[in-house]
């Protein structure tokens, strides 16, 4: 048995902040994003955010919507980037007590990859873990994050304990994460959740990476196609 802290530095982690603001304007989920990437960055993790809204993404849900008559779509550069992420964090604003349209668009487009499968005949995002932040000044944190975290899990992206963290100001018009005397940077629960979150993710990434992903037996697609049926009992119920 042994006391040594787990080393992180050889894992991926990919930040899509789907913003509706392109860049450089001011994001104020960028400022909750910034509180976890600066502890992956800590622990020699490989980070990479992107906005989306910055990027020519077609709408659709096939991997590259070209081959089904969008002109352009840059999304296919996009989702090499998730696929070579150990972690993913899809973070974003509330606007109508949801997620935006570019979460939305974000979702849609994962789901076009998920009938793809890994080397093992499992779905490919298998072996991956997920988590997500929210900002906003209205309500709709638990909303938004149950959204994300659930179109992940099912897609087949592992999610570890308490894999959300978000920050509203006052129900209403009112200052935003990073507006001068919001409250939010310093806030107490909202930091601590965020850090309880990316060592949740850190931690469950290390797990899946050692032990080679989830474990083949029981859910492969390609068995299942090719005849297996692992054990389900298909009654005979003539």
């Amino acid at each position: 048995m042994t006391d040594a802290q787990p080393r992180y530095d050889d894992l991926r982690a990919l930040y899509l902040n789907c913003t509706l603001k392109r860049s450089p304007e001011v994001s104020n989920t960028q400022g909750l994003i910034d509180v976890s990437t600066a502890i992956m960055n800590a622990q020699g993790v490989s980070v990479e955010v992107i906005r989306p809204v910055d990027h020519d993404i077609a709408t659709g849900v096939w991997p590259d919507m070209t081959e089904h008559g969008w002109a352009s779509d840059e999304w296919p550069q996009i989702f090499e980037k998730v696929l070579a992420a150990d972690i993913l964090v899809l973070a974003g604003p509330i606007w109508l007590g949801d997620n935006s349209s570019i979460t939305k668009q974000v979702i849609e487009r994962l789901y076009g990859g998920s009938h793809l499968l890994n080397d093992a005949g499992q779905y490919l995002y298998y072996g991956r873990v997920g988590g997500c932040l929210i900002t906003g000044n209205e309500d709709g944190v638990k909303h938004c994050a149950s959204n994300i975290l659930y179109s992940l899990q099912h897609i087949g992206y592992t999610i570890p304990p308490q894999a959300d963290a978000g920050w509203i100001g006052e129900a209403g018009p009112g200052p935003s994460y990073l507006d001068p005397g919001s409250g939010g940077p310093e806030n107490d629960f909202t930091n601590r959740n965020t850090t309880f979150m990316t060592w949740n993710l850190l931690h469950l990434a290390r797990l899946l990476k050692d032990a080679g992903g989830i474990p083949a037996h029981g859910n492969q697609r390609s068995a299942w196609d090719a005849g297996c049926r692992f054990d389900f009992p298909n009654p005979d119920y003539r």
